[in-house]
């Protein structure tokens, strides 16, 4: 009987892969991932929050990796350039992460600097038989919102979400109630750690978020 190394075993820490390929619309067309705040691209706020909890990490962005080349990372984009929306960027972040031995996948938008430092271990544990869970924390009423490109994605899942994709998919909302995801909920208090930065006022709200130590 042969012993088993952890080189043979899949990695038990899930990838990580922050979603930068949205076009900008409520910026005026800029280019979001690298739009500034407190001093550093709002995507390297996304990613310094993720990456302690992955055990590698990529982005998914459209349009010409090089300009994202001073963030270190492979740039995942992709397959096709209809931009079908987040879950194709989904989908070539789980073919990356099998590749590399991993079992599941953490997505994460690149405009939401102040995710919490417990998300990986809190999906995983809120994580339904098929492997999926996604984020939620309370709205300005009190009801229970669902973040679906805050969410882990198991690596088998991804023949399926192929298909889907190419049957015309394109809400990761839909594709987590497909899969009977869970849901990890986290408090919005003293701020959202989901909170996205959309427009310029956001990106104003963050700062002042930075600036009193609110964002964490």
């Amino acid at each position: 009987m042969h012993a088993t190394g952890p080189a043979s075993r899949p990695h038990a820490a899930p990838a990580g892969l922050v979603l930068a390929g949205g076009l900008g619309r409520r910026m005026q067309g800029a280019d979001k991932p690298l739009l500034q705040l407190a001093g550093r691209p709002l995507v390297a706020h996304a990613l310094a929050r993720l990456a302690p909890q992955v055990g590698i990490l990529a982005l998914s962005a459209n349009g010409e990796p090089a300009r994202l080349a001073s963030l270190g990372l492979q740039v995942l984009a992709d397959a096709d350039d209809s931009r079908p929306g987040p879950l194709a960027g989904v989908l070539a972040g789980l073919d990356w992460a099998a590749a590399r031995g991993h079992a599941a996948l953490i997505c994460v938008p690149c405009d939401a600097p102040f995710l919490p430092a417990d998300l990986a271990a809190r999906l995983a544990a809120a994580a339904a038989p098929s492997g999926a869970a996604v984020a939620a924390s309370p709205d300005a009423g009190g009801r229970l919102r669902r973040h679906p490109t805050v969410a882990l994605w198991p690596v088998a899942c991804r023949a399926a979400l192929r298909q889907a994709v190419a049957g015309g998919l394109r809400k990761p909302g839909l594709w987590a109630e497909i899969l009977g995801a869970g849901v990890a909920a986290w408090d919005a208090r003293p701020v959202d750690p989901f909170f996205n930065v959309n427009t310029p006022d956001d990106l104003a709200r963050a700062e002042a978020l930075v600036a009193t130590g609110c964002g964490g």
